[in-house]
């Protein structure tokens, strides 16, 4: 269905509901799961959220400096993408970590005509450290990737089946949206991402699929473009 994707994982969802940190036996699973996409011929991108460690936003950077607190937020989602290239690695696969502030040591600097040759040659790319600048999130690092890979659709994994008119977890009655438009989240205020990631996607015809990464086999299901989660389309 998709030659090129690039797939957005929160770092809650590395946490496998604990919080805090990584679950081993879960982000061994999601490296399965890519694999298998893998598999199908794909060529995969991966931005990684750092919200199991430290987010720039959280109510323990409240008294922080918003750029200092943004900084530390990057620097978490080097730890995880670093954790999600050692499980990938271990199924036999080549995968780069592509870091949007430069750190030799550990990750190579974010050029993209290099990110675009490791996906040529068939290796993974995880983008790390968002877009290297504060007061953007890791959702618009996301969708700026995309475009900048030329990726045939964003998907946005994440605990919900796809996008509802309200948190499904809080209110029982808030309906799923099989299919949305960028502007209708804008107009109804859906928190599914921030709005500068939506306003980037929508002026730039990108779409995105919202899925559930809770069901095993969802990340190869979309990619073979079976009907789940909500497509947004521009």
């Amino acid at each position: 269905m998709y030659k090129r994707v690039l797939l957005k994982i929160s770092g809650e969802a590395l946490a496998a509901g604990k919080g805090f940190g990584i679950d081993a036996v879960f982000i061994h699973k999601i490296a399965a799961e890519i694999a298998a996409v893998h598999a199908l011929g794909c060529e995969i991108g991966i931005v990684v959220g750092g919200g199991n460690f430290f987010r720039g936003v959280a109510q323990q950077a409240i008294d922080m400096d918003r750029v200092a607190a943004d900084h530390m937020g990057m620097l978490s989602t080097v730890i995880n993408a670093i954790a999600l290239q050692d499980a990938i690695e271990k199924l036999g696969l080549f995968c780069r970590v592509m870091s949007a502030i430069e750190m030799h040591e550990v990750a190579e600097p974010y050029i993209r005509r290099r990110a675009m040759r490791h996906l040529e040659k068939n290796r993974i790319v995880i983008f790390a450290a968002g877009t290297g600048n504060p007061f953007f999130s890791t959702d618009t690092a996301a969708s700026l990737r995309a475009m900048e890979i030329k990726a045939d659709i964003l998907l946005k994994a994440t605990s919900v089946d796809g996008i509802y008119t309200a948190d499904p977890k809080v209110d029982d009655k808030a309906t799923k949206f099989d299919q949305i438009t960028y502007s209708e989240m804008l107009r109804l205020n859906l928190r599914v991402m921030d709005t500068t990631a939506v306003s980037l996607c929508r002026d730039n015809n990108m779409p995105m699929m919202v899925f559930s990464m809770r069901e095993s086999g969802n990340i190869v299901r979309v990619v073979s473009g079976e009907k789940i989660g909500s497509l947004v389309t521009a």
